[in-house]
């Protein structure tokens, strides 16, 4: 597998060895040993499927007290995927990264613990695996609005969107940064 490091600290994408012929394609999406060189500490705990029609976005969504790692795999569709740096002490605090995930290359992105997730499905369809450090906690979950003007992310065009009430109405990160008395 090929590892690419992102500008930000712990923020990898990940691309497995395809091996294709006649009859389509297989990868190892997971693989405890190889894994275990890139994080020798690092348990998932829980594995999620979300499976999304063109023009949904979820998040961006964190837990406070039990923040997640995630490993994201694209099986089928693409997306758009986010991650904005919530960690306090990092140099890239308060900024965000995307990248494209498909089931055209099975690449992955890791997104440490302290970061906000969020996606936009592309293609028709999108299921999309992902792997967590620790457990959900509903209590514990939190979000900042994808369209906050302060983070300007600069989401892709696909016409109109869908967006839970939830995440319609969750805070800005200038809120969340007053609420958490920086």
């Amino acid at each position: 597998m090929k590892i690419e490091k992102t500008a930000f600290e712990g923020l990898l994408k990940i691309f497995p060895d395809l091996h294709r012929d006649k009859r389509g394609t297989f990868c190892e999406v997971w693989h405890a040993a190889r894994y275990e060189d890139l994080w020798p500490e690092l348990t998932f705990v829980q594995d999620n499927l979300s499976v999304s029609k063109k023009g949904t976005l979820r998040g961006l969504h964190f837990q406070k007290k039990h923040p997640q790692g995630k490993l994201i795999t694209v099986v089928q569709g693409e997306i758009y995927d986010v991650a904005v740096d919530l960690r306090k002490e990092s140099e890239t605090f308060g900024r965000w990264f995307a990248t494209t995930l498909s089931d055209r290359d099975f690449s992955q992105l890791y997104i440490p613990e302290g970061f906000a997730h969020g996606f936009l499905t592309l293609s028709d369809v999108a299921r999309v695996w992902y792997r967590c450090t620790d457990f959900y906690y509903p209590e514990d979950e939190a979000a900042i609005v994808y369209n906050d003007t302060n983070l300007a992310i600069d989401w892709p065009d696909v016409g109109p969107l869908t967006v839970s009430e939830k995440d319609q109405l969750a805070q800005t990160f200038f809120a969340w940064r007053q609420s958490e008395n920086f």
